[in-house]
């Protein structure tokens, strides 16, 4: 049976045969998750790795699945709870895949470039269209996953295209259009875990940079206003119910405030729940499925996480 020596061993010997001397991929193991995610809460992961290009994620994807190895891919960490008792798998950390590029109006950018940094440099090019995106604490390639939106703006607006790598075959292939099959916080990647991001391309529009930074600037400050930023959380935690918004229904239920352990809706905004200090994921756990029960109860609906909860 193979161990994690053996993979990191295999590691090893792959930055050693190549012929530029850099390595593309770097690891630590029992790597604390609470140092990777906006939420500080989670232990440690048996293998977390970074890869500097594309190929060298081909490699480590196809050597994880010839060992058996389970893996979680990892953007910036914002929306995602690991369990406190650690994650007995690989972890691949995309953020090392940054590159943004600029053609005219169209953007290609890599699956771990932040959607804050993505919106920068639309900015410093003058092309408007990813001015929603700048302050939402993710990656492109999170973004995409989840359609990630806000002020009116959402990631099927402004997405041309998407290539994926197929963990299940290791071949990559592209997405065009209406092929991702967006819709509110869904992308066709939600039905297909095996695909793993890599890289969008974006059709932008010419725009002012003026009108374009100050727009920017009001949605970030909104965000500070209206957002428990003071506090390490993991974002909007549910869903919209049709219909409704979710935090005003939380907030009606007089649960802005309520805590459990150092988890506790956040008295800002009652969609958040922030860590307190010392939260652990049971913590989060709990108070998610006590304010199921509670919406439930008194308004006779079903709320949906929108955290990934890692096993």
């Amino acid at each position: 049976m193979i161990t994690w020596y053996d993979i990191c061993k295999k590691i090893d010997q792959y930055n050693g045969n190549l012929s530029d001397g850099k390595k593309k991929i770097e690891y630590k193991t029992n790597e604390p998750m609470s140092r990777h995610t906006t939420f500080r809460i989670g232990g440690s992961a048996a293998l977390y790795t970074n890869c500097f290009d594309v190929s060298a994620l081909q490699w480590l994807i196809h050597v994880f699945k010839e060992e058996g190895v389970k893996c979680f891919i990892l953007g910036n960490g914002s929306n995602v709870l690991f369990p406190d008792a650690g994650y007995d798998g690989a972890v691949i950390d995309m953020t090392s895949l940054h590159q943004v590029k600029r053609d005219g109006t169209i953007l290609y950018c890599e699956a771990g470039c932040s959607l804050t940094a993505l919106a920068r440099f639309a900015l410093e090019c003058g092309l408007t269209g990813l001015e929603f995106a700048y302050g939402i604490p993710g990656t492109c390639g999170g973004g995409m996953f989840m359609n990630a939106g806000a002020y009116d703006g959402e990631m099927s607006f402004v997405v041309k295209e998407s290539t994926y790598i197929d963990s299940v075959t290791g071949e990559m292939h592209t997405l065009r259009g209406k092929e991702h099959e967006f819709s509110y916080r869904h992308s066709i990647y939600h039905d297909h875990p095996e695909w793993i991001i890599v890289s969008a391309v974006f059709s932008l529009a010419e725009g002012s940079k003026e009108e374009i930074s100050a727009k920017m600037e009001d949605f970030l400050s909104r965000r500070k206003s209206k957002q428990p930023l003071e506090y390490p959380n993991a974002g909007s935690v549910f869903k919209r119910y049709p219909g409704r918004y979710t935090a005003k229904m939380i907030d009606e239920a007089g649960l802005k405030g309520y805590r459990i352990g150092d988890a506790q809706v956040s008295e800002k905004h009652a969609g958040f729940i922030v860590n307190r200090g010392n939260a652990t994921c049971a913590d989060v756990v709990a108070l998610i499925e006590y304010i199921k029960g509670v919406i439930s109860e008194k308004y006779g609906i079903q709320i949906e996480c929108e955290i990934i909860q890692v096993k």
